[in-house]
């Protein structure tokens, strides 16, 4: 299949070779020129605009966007209403808030455009794993492009998940479990770590656990690696971000009056690491660069 992609980061790049390498051909666009010669030079056509990417794609265009949430997408979304053509889809692929997509897709519909939302997950070992994908908007969309999907994803690691809204809805979800997974390991650490036993090989115990034990887990072989490259964590600094679908997601359960200690207490864990020293957090905030490149701030 031919596809647009619109945004070229640390997942949009990756994602275009992904569907490159799986015989997909790519029209790629991005406000960095540089992105976009990068990927040209992988076998990408380039485009210099929104209006040049829609002409080099042959009705019915698919469009993918991997850009940030809130006003990237708004403005985007906008502009392509007046380049794209009735029978187009765009498939939107941020962490966007669910309701957003609604909307998104109800704007889109006077014009004849279809809108899918697709939550992402896997970070920045999407292009050797595949990209786990949780796809909301229309099934006759869904199957349509599932020749995408199908590249994109490993085995059995796409789905469809309801109209639109639903693929951004369970991806929130999907980005709460993993706070609170992320706090339980970070804590468990560190009682390990303030006990008499505290002086073990915490690379060592980390790869012990990921071997026949009942928490073993991709999010503790990003620990291991963690453990690997900074020792006890004293490089870190114990700052943990949050992206905003922890916060979303405890929201949610608010209005749903749905009992979520564990997540919203990983989400207030992660508030509290902005005010104090604390070894969990430093393991988080590793974690986190582990798994999605995000970086981290170096302490002292």
């Amino acid at each position: 299949m031919q596809l647009g992609m619109i945004g070229l980061g640390k997942m949009g790049g990756n994602m275009a070779r992904r569907l490159m390498k799986g015989g997909h051909a790519a029209v790629v666009f991005d406000s960095s020129p540089e992105s976009v010669a990068a990927l040209a030079n992988e076998g990408a056509e380039a485009a210099a605009s929104l209006e040049e990417l829609a002409a080099k794609l042959a009705p019915p265009r698919t469009l993918w966007m991997m850009l940030p949430a809130g006003e990237p997408v708004d403005e985007t979304i906008d502009a392509l209403k007046g380049v794209l053509s009735k029978g187009d889809v765009v498939v939107e692929g941020g962490n966007s808030f669910y309701k957003d997509s609604i909307r998104q897709e109800e704007s889109l519909r006077p014009f004849g455009i279809g809108f899918m939302d697709a939550g992402v997950s896997s970070g920045i070992w999407g292009l050797e794993k595949g990209y786990c994908l949780m796809i909301g908007g229309e099934k006759n969309l869904f199957d349509r492009l599932t020749p995408l999907f199908k590249t994109l994803a490993p085995e059995k690691g796409f789905m469809y998940c309801g109209p639109a809204g639903a693929g951004h809805f369970i991806k929130m979800v999907h980005n709460g479990i993993e706070y609170a997974l992320m706090s339980a390991y970070g804590e468990g650490f560190e009682i390990v770590k303030k006990s008499p036993y505290g002086n073990i090989d915490f690379e060592g115990l980390a790869g012990l656990w990921n071997h026949g034990s009942i928490i073993q887990s991709w999010l503790l072989e990003f620990a291991e690696s963690a453990f690997r490259k900074h020792g006890d964590l004293k490089d870190i600094e114990a700052w943990v971000e949050d992206s905003g679908e922890g916060r979303w997601t405890v929201r949610e359960a608010v209005d749903f009056a749905v009992h979520a200690p564990l997540i919203s207490g990983a989400l207030f864990q992660r508030f509290r690491s902005r005010d104090r020293e604390c070894f969990s957090e430093k393991l988080l905030a590793a974690m986190r660069d582990e798994f999605g490149g995000h970086g981290f701030r170096k302490s002292g």
